[in-house]
């Protein structure tokens, strides 16, 4: 009898399509696992629970991928980087990213891996230690032989309208003059004053592309103190009194974050390659609109560096996606 193993058809999938364009992106997204990954802390195995997003380039003489291949590589890279060591997340991306450009035959294959990662702290008044969650970013592209990566983190904080900042500061300078004190007193005591202003809880997001080790805490520090203010998952009174009033002495655009955390990268960590890629995001969740805010600079650091110097200072900055970047540094 003949094995029905063996009587499943043809393979649809490296058929011609009957419209012969080739497509930049196939695969699949939201693929949820339980991954062993280096800790940011101890350095040791721990188990996180992870997405992932995983692609290849369809050459246009091709129907489709083999959807499963993905599923496999993916569980035999996750097992085998697991037995062998503690790998970092943008170490297991760059193995997957290869591994399946390998067993799909294709040009180009891209991993985005991202990992809830949690790190102890402790509120900064009463010394409460808690545990917040953070976000750590893989992501990977390979051609079947070379590979390129960056890792990065998202991280939440707090942040203060400078705008709504100083018109309180005007209007209280008005009712203080208006009671009898002059423009100087007024002054004196709205400059001593932490004033009022609406408020955001901001997403801040930094990626870094290079092959050099950088620890996740170094990133969501710099990410943190790039914004008016940090939060924490417990805070007791004394705790909130000094969140409420560092963020309101701090306040700070949208824009304002995603150029701080770019400082903060040349000042954190100087040893970086001029042609590294950065990515710094800012998504402020408004209290006092239905919309959010939101800025972004992508590019290469050396630029970064010359436009704080005041060189080469464009109005448009050359627009370079992360993919992009990535691409490039396969040729």
């Amino acid at each position: 009898m003949e094995n029905p193993k063996n009587n499943l058809g043809n393979d649809i999938q490296s058929t011609t399509p009957k419209t012969t364009v080739a497509l930049t992106k196939v695969g699949i997204t939201g693929v949820e696992r339980v991954l062993k990954l280096k800790s940011s802390q101890d350095g040791k195995g721990t188990q996180f629970f992870a997405t992932m997003d995983l692609f290849v380039h369809l050459d246009a003489t091709k129907a489709g991928v083999h959807m499963s291949r993905f599923i496999q590589n993916m569980e035999d890279i996750s097992v085998q980087m697991s037995a062998e060591s503690s790998p970092t997340i943008e170490n297991l991306a760059q193995e997957m990213a290869l591994a399946i450009a390998q067993t799909q035959g294709a040009a180009r294959a891209e991993v985005r891996i991202k990992a809830q990662f949690p790190t102890k702290r402790h509120a900064p008044v009463s010394n409460i230690a808690v545990e917040s969650l953070y976000k750590f970013i893989g992501h990977a592209v390979s051609d079947g032989h070379t590979t390129k990566r960056a890792i990065g983190i998202e991280a939440k904080g707090l942040t203060a309208c400078p705008c709504s900042r100083e018109m309180t500061g005007e209007y209280s300078k008005e009712l203080l003059k208006a009671k009898g004190y002059t423009e100087a007193q007024a002054k004196e005591i709205t400059d001593l004053l932490p004033l009022a202003a609406h408020n955001q809880r901001g997403i801040g997001t930094l990626i870094v592309g290079t092959e050099q080790h950088i620890s996740a805490e170094t990133l969501v520090r710099i990410v943190e103190k790039s914004m008016s203010s940090e939060i924490y998952p417990l805070l007791k009174r004394p705790d909130e009194l000094h969140i409420v009033t560092k963020a309101h002495t701090n306040p700070m655009f949208v824009e304002d974050v995603v150029r701080k955390i770019i400082q903060n990268v040349m000042i954190d960590l100087p040893n970086l390659d001029d042609d590294t890629f950065i990515k710094a995001t800012q998504e402020n969740l408004e209290s006092i609109h239905s919309h959010s805010a939101y800025a972004e600079r992508c590019g290469i650091l050396g630029k970064m560096r010359a436009e704080t110097k005041g060189e080469n200072v464009t109005q448009y900055p050359e627009i370079l996606s992360l993919s992009s970047w990535l691409d490039s540094q396969l040729k």
